[in-house]
């Protein structure tokens, strides 16, 4: 049997890179001319972070340092829009960091990709421009009160304030019947949300065939909180056709501001306490650092007269944290650092999407000009170069796409969820891991949280799928045999939660039947090329899974879990750190359950929130 795996996938949707050069400094300080002290120190300078010092360096009388461990350049790989892979097909823009073997992938390791650059992960992703349903965000506010803010009322205003939206051109409008609503955007941010020039004919035709599938539903926006086939924008500007990100959307409106000061190419060692309050930083100069690990040369400190604000992103947030003495004691004490304020759910729950890998081909597909014509046409390849496509997509409630959603949610209602988790894991973190379960399984049963994600390409062939809320959980610890030298161990612990591939084996045969039997695709003569028409059971679905799967669609996520302490939770509704003072966590990792989207514009809204929420505790 053939294998093709999504990581293989992606490499046939890249091309070299282009180069980078680095960006004249501005507000860009040497080491030597940082200030002693600022009211707020960022840790990261990647969407969350950058986000958040726009925000309070508004204020003229506060002072703010980025700390930035990547470069600020300039470069085509960030800026190019066709297909949106090209900035992590660059090596200078991402961190170096692979996944322990999976044991339940046949022992593969993983890319575990991330921005290393200004601008972090916006300046490398995909580009696109979702935010889920209604009901992933009530989630998150529930694991504290009905009245919380952490809702879609609470949440839809910064995700409104988070982009400025652009409506698509009236042709591409019309001749794609693309839907959309204003009243879900906003038009007060430096970063777009856009549409392209051009679109191709076959995407409309794909999207109609899930009209052959009962139970779809047609939103009339992609912003609208709930589930079924929509277009959606792209982080674009639409009269540049470039890019739109943290960088060009907050860094450079607001770089002449003398009270913003941004420092790259420095690793922060740990955030610095007095007892058990935040008063600064350390960190080194990348430079002096012996082949990008060991440490050597001197530590620089840094001082916040208010607050510590920790915007690192999934993976770096908890390494951080343990570096500095706050995580699970046993972590900390096998890597001979002292335990400053126990908290077990710093580097647990981990979360990210897992991309399945198929393939089904139209043999009658023959509308022109089509994703295939990037392959076979150099021409129109070139041409597509300085355009975004590509923004149509199934985003499935788990009814709509199985039969057995009953069976599978009552088993996970009556699973034993610490066998699912590492051994020995803290109470909290079990208790806090079966209420999202539980959780969980209510939402297998209705129609507004969305389990499957199919991405239309508008050419003959798709083949990628990513379940949206997978019920494993991994871990991102420190290396205890090198603390600080060592990127963290990053463990996706794949499918150790057995109903993921029951889950993933029903998406499978959804997309099966949406391609091979559906009377609005018959008409294209489909054929299945991956994994073939003999794989047709459990069983056999299960060993095809194992084979293909990537854990990751680069979304890492809920390491430092917004919840209750006694639910395993790092920081509070006020995203400060438990037991510690003027220390709060910004990014992705305070999700404690991943949106069923691409969580981009979800961190931008929390780093917009978060910059009330600290703009609020100054009064």
């Amino acid at each position: 049997m053939q294998r093709l795996s999504v990581l293989s996938l992606l490499v046939t949707l890249t091309e070299p890179c282009l180069g980078y050069y680095r960006r004249p400094p501005a507000r860009h300080l040497h080491h030597r001319d940082v200030n002693v002290t600022y009211d707020y120190i960022i840790i990261g300078g990647g969407t969350a972070g950058l986000t958040v010092a726009d925000r309070l360096t508004g204020n003229s009388n506060t002072t703010v340092l980025v700390i930035e461990h990547g470069e600020l350049v300039d470069s085509p790989s960030i800026d190019t829009v066709s297909g949106g892979f090209m900035g992590m097909s660059d090596a200078q823009l991402m961190y170096d960091i692979m996944s322990v073997p999976q044991a339940n992938l046949r022992n593969r390791t993983t890319a575990v990709l991330a921005g290393k650059v200004v601008g972090g992960s916006s300046a490398v992703n995909a580009m696109m421009t979702v935010r889920g349903t209604s009901e992933d965000y009530d989630r998150w506010g529930q694991f504290f009160s009905n009245g919380s803010t952490w809702s879609w009322t609470g949440l839809l205003p910064y995700l409104k304030r988070a982009l400025n939206f652009v409506p698509p051109d009236a042709d591409v409008e019309v001749g794609s019947e693309i839907m959309y609503n204003t009243s879900y955007w906003g038009n007060s941010s430096g970063v777009y949300a856009g549409w392209p020039s051009f679109q191709y004919p076959g995407t409309s035709v794909l999207l109609d065939a899930f009209r052959g599938m009962p139970g779809v539903q047609f939103p009339g926006d992609s912003g609208a909180g709930e589930t079924g086939v929509y277009w959606f924008p792209t982080f674009m500007d639409p009269t540049k056709v470039t890019r739109s990100y943290a960088r060009t959307g907050h860094y450079d409106r607001a770089v002449n501001r003398s009270n913003y000061h941004l420092i790259t190419e420095s690793k922060v060692t740990k955030i610095l306490l007095d007892g058990t309050t935040a008063t600064g930083v350390s960190f080194r100069s990348v430079a002096q650092l012996t082949n990008g690990t060991n440490t050597t040369g001197a530590v620089i400190m840094v001082r916040a007269r208010k607050e510590v604000i920790l915007a690192a992103g999934g993976i770096h947030s908890p390494y951080i944290l343990q570096l500095s003495g706050i995580g699970p004691k046993k972590v900390l004490s096998a890597a001979s650092i002292s335990t400053i304020v126990d908290l077990p759910g710093v580097g647990q729950n981990f979360q990210d999407h897992p991309m399945l890998t198929a393939m089904w081909i139209y043999q009658n597909f023959t509308m022109r000009p089509s994703a295939d014509d990037l392959f076979a046409n150099a021409t129109f390849a070139s041409w597509a170069d300085a355009h975004r496509y590509r923004q149509c997509a199934a985003w499935l409630s788990f009814p709509v796409i199985s039969s057995r959603w009953a069976e599978i949610a009552a088993n996970l209602s009556a699973q034993n969820h610490a066998a699912y988790l590492p051994a020995a894991t803290d109470p909290t973190v079990v208790a806090g891991y079966s209420a999202q379960m539980k959780s969980y399984a209510n939402a297998l049963r209705g129609n507004g949280t969305a389990f499957y994600n199919n991405v239309l390409t508008g050419g003959s062939g798709s083949g990628a799928m990513v379940d949206l809320h997978p019920l494993s959980r991994g871990t991102v610890n420190i290396d205890t045999t090198d603390p600080e030298g060592r990127e963290p161990v990053v463990d996706y612990r794949a499918l150790t939660n057995p109903l993921d591939m029951a889950i993933m084996t029903e998406m499978l045969r959804f997309s099966r039947r949406y391609y091979m039997n559906n009377t609005h695709t018959a008409r294209f003569s489909p054929v299945e090329v991956i994994p073939g028409a003999n794989v047709t059971t459990d069983e056999q679905w299960a060993e095809y899974i194992a084979d293909t799967l990537s854990p990751t669609e680069f979304h890492p996520a809920g390491t430092c879990a917004m919840m209750p302490r006694e639910l395993g939770g790092v920081v509070d509704e006020e995203l400060r750190v438990f037991g510690v003072k003027n220390l709060r966590v910004v990014d992705a990792s305070i999700m404690p359950m991943l949106p069923g989207a691409n969580i981009c514009q979800t961190v931008y809204a929390i780093a917009e929130k978060a910059a009330d929420l600290i703009r609020g505790s100054e009064t």
